[in-house]
This record gives structure tokens, C-alpha cells and sequence, in this order.
């Protein structure tokens, strides 16, 4: 979905593809045809913008094979879809029974994420539409905060400096702009997006910028306005925004309200949850069981959020909420001024099917309407904030 900015650019909105799972190229094509293209038809819409995930096999055989890559392109057409953006964050078995931390698996400091991003760009690259010559990547924040020393640190600066000259490169040869956003999340290294700012100073390559998950902006309690007021003061670009929200527990001393947490703790996902108060500051768990454990870690005497991305347009029942107000505020500032801090916004809730049983869609149709509905709302978001939706 396009919509145009009162300063004249162009916005684009997607859906992200991580919630559909796939590690194939095959896998992705029968997104397109079983997914995709349904809520696109669903929205009443002659053209869909996705955020595709590509697992690692699926970038390999697009980056190897040019046939492959026309073909990919090709359906995207037929489908009435286009990309400008993709997730480049989960590497591979993103529908596992069990992802937990292994989606943090290779970071920045291993060689094979270089490879595998670089891979991304150029097949980005060849799927931009064509009229449009700029395109995004959201990736791993660097690395899980564990076994991260100054070594691994400086491998990962050297990656990412290689990583904007290939960047450069293929301007060059393409004439596409393909930037990459670190995604502040937390546990992560860079957990919020002020860690984010060092560590691009130190590389500063104009192509390498944030990507704004307003779930973990939520999560880690950050203020919308003064996180992104910061990234400009520090000339660092927001590449793209996630559009998610986070779970929001008012009073989690309560037992109803540690009852409805617990539903959510679930095998696959991890869920950092996290706390904060004037004695203690931000605080928080690995993951949401360890939060509701008897005697846990957390104080309970101010409100938690966990990192559980639930469906925009549906509030999880009560006694919890979602961070919604968090993904507003942040949107505001965003889009809303007189130039948009980005132009690539995609809506990504990839747990669906994690949802307590009686929350998640029962077959496709039924997530075919949920995702449609997120975008309905994100689309009416835009356009009380002056953007026009464009066919």
C-alpha cells in the first residue's frame, strides 16, 4: 500500500512474511499464492506491499540463480504484490517448533550474516518495482548481549563497514539504494535505540540506520518522541518501522492479571519482559515464564510489558492491554511531521499462531482477515495523520 506524504513523498506500507513459514523458495511462492494474495484481495486492493522474509536457502537460490530471481519478481506481479522491504533479521528456521534464541544465531561478529545480508541487498535489489529506486533491510541488533566481548565487537564494526561498501557498490551497479536498519531489541546488545547510536557513529556509513520496532520501543519503556528526537540529533536514519505492540500488564501483582500473562508464555517465542521503577530503573527477564515465576526477579509494584507481538487491531482481553498508544505516538512523529523520518512501515505479527488456543486463527481465511484488519487500522492511522492513500 502507497500513500503520499504532504510533503509529496511516497510512504509505503506492508505486511511482514515472517509469519507465514517458509525456507524455501518453493515455500515462498506458495506464500504469495495462499497468503499474500488473499489479503490483498481481501483489502479490495489492485496492489499489496509485503515485507518478505527470505531464509537463508531461499536467499541463496535468488542470489545464484538470475532465472530464479525474474521468476520471484514475476509472480510478485501477477499477484498484484511488491516489495521494498525485507526482513533480514531470522536467518533460518523461523517456524521452528522452537525458535527461542536461536534467532539471534549468526550475529554480526559471525561472517556467514555478512554473506547472507549482502545476498539480501542484491536480490532486494532485483525485486524493487520499477518505479522505485530505494529499498530496506531490518537486521539482527548486532548480537545476543551474552559471550559479547570487544573482539566480537570489532568484527561485527568491520562487517558492517564491509557491508556499505558492497552497499555502495551496488548503487553503483544497479542504481538501487538498498540500507539496512539494526533493530533495537531487548537482550540484545543493542537493546534500545539509544545503544544504537555509538555503534553506528563509529561505522558512519549514511546506508546503515535503525530499523523502529515500536513492540520492543514499548517493551523497553523508551518515550516515542525522545528516542526518535535523539536518532535525528545523532544523524542516524531510520531505515524502516516495524508497526507491532507489545503486552502491557497495568498491575501485575494481581493474580488475575499473572494468570492472563501466563497464557502467553508459550515453547517457540522468546518473551523478554521488562519493568520499570524510580528505585530500580529498567529491569527485566529473559523471558515471560521466568518474569511470572514465584519469588521472580521483577518488582511487581509498576506496570510490565512483554515482548509478545499481538494483533493491533484487538486488544488482548482484560485485565491486560497492548502498547498501541506506544505504536500512535510513535507513528506521529514518524510520518506526521513535515518530512517522514522514513518512508517503509510494515506491520509485523508473526505470532499469530502463538496466541492462546482460543486467540489464534483457526485456518487460512481467518488469518487472512486479521491481517487484513492490521493493516486497515495502520492505514487509518496514516491517513488521520494527512497521508493520502494512493491506488
Amino acid at each position: 500500500m502507497r500513500f503520499r506524504h504532504p510533503d509529496g513523498s511516497t510512504v509505503h506500507l506492508a505486511y511482514c512474511t515472517n509469519v507465514h513459514p517458509a525456507e524455501t523458495l518453493d515455500g515462498v511462492l506458495a506464500q504469495l499464492r495462499d497468503h499474500c494474495e488473499p489479503v490483498r484481495r481481501r483489502l479490495g486492493r489492485d496492489r499489496l506491499g509485503i515485507g518478505l522474509w527470505l531464509a537463508k536457502d531461499a536467499a541463496h537460490a535468488l542470489v545464484t540463480d538470475p532465472s530464479a530471481l525474474r521468476g520471484l519478481r514475476g509472480e510478485l506481479d501477477r499477484r498484484g504484490l511488491e516489495v521494498v522491504t525485507l526482513n533480514g533479521f531470522p536467518y533460518e528456521g523461523f517456524g521452528a517448533e522452537e525458535v527461542k534464541y536461536r534467532v539471534y544465531k549468526p550475529d554480526w561478529a559471525d561472517p556467514e550474516r555478512l554473506e547472507h545480508t549482502t545476498s539480501l541487498a542484491r536480490v532486494l535489489a532485483g525485486l524493487l518495482p520499477d518505479d522505485v529506486t530505494d529499498g530496506s533491510i531490518s537486521t539482527l541488533p548486532l548480537a545476543w548481549r551474552t559471550a559479547w566481548d570487544e573482539a566480537r565487537a570489532d568484527k561485527a564494526r568491520s562487517a558492517l563497514a564491509t557491508l556499505g561498501e558492497r552497499l555502495d557498490a551496488l548503487q553503483e551497479l544497479t542504481g538501487r539504494s538498498i540500507r539496512i536498519g539494526l533493530e533495537p531489541e531487548p537482550g540484545c546488545v543493542v537493546e534500545t535505540t539509544h545503544d544504537a547510536i555509538a555503534p553506528l557513529g563509529a561505522i558512519g556509513h549514511d546506508r546503515i540506520g535503525v530499523c523502529v520496532d515500536t513492540c520492543h520501543l514499548a517493551t523497553s519503556f523508551e518515550d516515542p518522541h525522545t528516542a526518535l528526537d535523539a536518532l535525528t540529533a545523532a544523524r542516524v536514519p531510520v531505515v524502516k518501522s516495524q508497526l507491532s505492540a507489545a503486552l502491557h500488564a497495568e498491575q501485575p501483582s494481581r493474580s488475575d492479571v499473572r494468570d492472563a500473562l501466563a497464557a502467553f508464555a508459550e515453547p517457540r517465542f522468546l518473551h523478554q519482559t521488562r519493568t520499570t521503577t524510580a528505585t530500580a530503573g529498567l529491569c527485566g527477564t529473559d523471558d515471560l515464564d521466568e518474569a511470572l515465576a514465584a519469588g521472580g526477579p521483577l518488582p511487581d509494584t509498576a506496570p510490565w510489558r512483554a515482548h509478545f507481538h499481538v494483533p493491533l487491531h484487538a486488544d488482548p482481553a482484560a485485565p491486560l492491554t497492548s502498547t498501541l498508544p506506544v505504536l500512535k505516538s510513535a507513528l506521529s512523529r514518524l510520518v506526521g511531521g513535515a518530512r517522514p523520518l522514513t518512508r517503509h512501515l510494515e506491520v509485523e505479527t508473526y505470532t499469530w499462531q502463538a496466541l492462546p488456543a482460543q486467540l489464534r486463527p483457526r485456518g487460512r481465511a481467518q488469518l487472512t482477515d486479521g491481517i487484513a484488519a492490521e493493516l486497515m487500522l495502520a492505514r487509518d492511522l496514516l491517513t488521520d495523520l494527512g497521508l493520502k492513500e494512493l491506488p
